[in-house]
C-alpha cells in the first residue's frame, strides 16, 4: 500500500524536478528520497520520473499521478484540521502566508493580539509573493494568505478585510527648488516602485495609467523601506500605501506627502484560503482581528494628517 508519505515526497520532486532541492524541503537525504520514489513506481507498476544527468522530467503518467497526490493530500491535511481544531477555534498549528507589502506593518501590531486572545494557537509565517502564496495554499502547503484582492485562482475562496488608501510621497528639496510637484510625479519617468513580481508595483502602474514601464528607470527595490530612503534622497516619488507610513515615514526625512481626492486610490486587503478547508470559521476570526488593527492604522494615517505631513486633497 503507497503511503502520504511517499506522496509528499513524490509531490517536492515534482514541484523541484530536481532530487536535491525535493530531498531538502522534506528533510531527509537525497539518497533515502530516491528510494521511496523507487518503491512507489513499483507499488504503483509504472515510472513516475525520467531520470536524466543534472535533471528529471515527469512521464505522462507521473504528471497525473502528481495532481492526483496532491488532491489526496490537501483532503487528507483536511481531515486533520476538521478533527483537531472543531472544538477551539483558532487553535492549534496555523500556516499563514503573507506579501511583503503587508506583513511587515501589519503584522507587529497583529501578533500580539492574536497571542492574547488565542494563546493556543501555533502560528507559522510565510512571507513572499503573490503567485507563490496562492501556488502554496493551491496544493495544501499553506491554510490561509494575507494579500491583495482580487486574486483568480479556482478553488479558493476570499474575505476582504479593509480598504488601504494611497499616498504620493515626493522628495522635499532643500532650497526651494522642486521639480516633484504631484502631477509631475505621477506622469514623469522618476515614479519609483517595487521590482517585477510584486502586486503593489502592478496596482501602482495602473493608476497611474502608465504600463509603458520600459521607459521608467528600472532600481530593482524589493522594499518599501529601501523606495521610501531613495525618495528622502531625491532619487524620485512614489506610491506609498497608507499602512506603511506609520513605520516608514520618519519625523526627520525630508519628503512631502499628498492625498488624492476622492474616489482615493487604493488596494483592498483580504484573506484567501482553500474552499475545502474546514477552518473557515478560525479564518474568519482571524480576519477580523486584522480588520480591526487595519482600521487602527488608518486612524493613525489621519492623524498624520492632521499634523500637516500630508497637504490637501489633489486630484491624480
Amino acid at each position: 500500500m503507497i503511503t502520504l508519505k511517499q506522496l509528499r515526497y513524490f509531490g517536492a520532486v515534482a514541484r523541484h524536478r530536481h532530487f536535491g532541492r525535493a530531498a531538502e524541503e522534506c528533510h531527509i537525504s537525497q539518497p533515502a528520497l530516491s528510494l521511496q520514489i523507487q518503491e512507489l513506481e513499483t507499488q504503483l507498476g509504472c515510472q513516475l520520473v525520467e531520470r536524466r544527468r543534472g535533471a528529471i522530467a515527469l512521464t505522462e503518467i507521473g504528471r497525473e499521478i502528481a495532481e492526483r497526490a496532491s488532491r489526496i493530500l490537501i483532503e487528507a491535511s483536511d481531515l486533520v484540521d476538521h478533527a483537531r481544531h472543531r472544538p477551539n477555534l483558532l487553535s492549534g498549528e496555523l500556516d499563514l502566508g503573507v506579501i511583503p507589502s503587508i506583513a511587515p506593518y501589519l503584522l507587529p501590531a497583529t501578533l500580539p493580539l492574536l497571542q492574547k486572545r488565542h494563546p493556543a494557537l501555533e502560528l507559522r509565517l510565510r512571507e513572499t509573493q503573490t503567485a507563490t502564496l496562492l501556488d502554496e495554499l493551491s496544493d495544501g502547503r499553506l491554510d490561509v494568505a494575507l494579500l491583495s484582492l482580487p486574486i483568480d485562482r479556482p478553488g479558493l475562496e476570499a474575505l476582504h478585510l479593509f480598504d488601504d488608501g494611497f499616498v504620493l510621497v515626493t522628495p522635499s528639496s532643500q532650497d526651494g527648488d522642486d521639480p516633484y510637484t504631484p502631477a509631475a510625479a505621477l506622469s514623469g519617468d522618476n515614479l519609483l516602485l517595487l521590482e517585477e513580481g510584486h502586486c503593489l508595483r502592478d496596482q501602482a502602474l495602473s493608476f497611474c495609467r502608465t504600463a509603458q514601464s520600459g521607459s521608467r528607470r528600472q532600481y530593482g527595490a524589493s522594499s518599501l523601506s529601501t523606495i521610501m530612503q531613495m525618495v528622502a534622497n531625491g532619487f524620485g516619488a512614489t506610491l506609498m500605501p497608507a499602512m506603511a507610513l506609520p513605520i516608514e515615514l520618519r519625523p526627520d526625512m525630508p519628503v512631502k506627502l499628498f492625498r488624492f481626492a476622492e474616489p482615493e486610490p487604493s488596494r483592498s486587503i483580504g484573506m484567501v484560503w482553500r474552499k475545502t478547508s474546514p477552518r473557515k470559521h478560525d479564518f474568519q476570526a482571524l480576519g477580523r482581528i486584522l480588520a480591526e488593527v487595519g482600521e487602527t492604522l488608518t486612524a493613525e494615517r489621519a492623524q498624520a494628517a492632521e499634523t500637516g505631513r500630508i497637504s490637501l486633497p489633489i486630484s491624480a
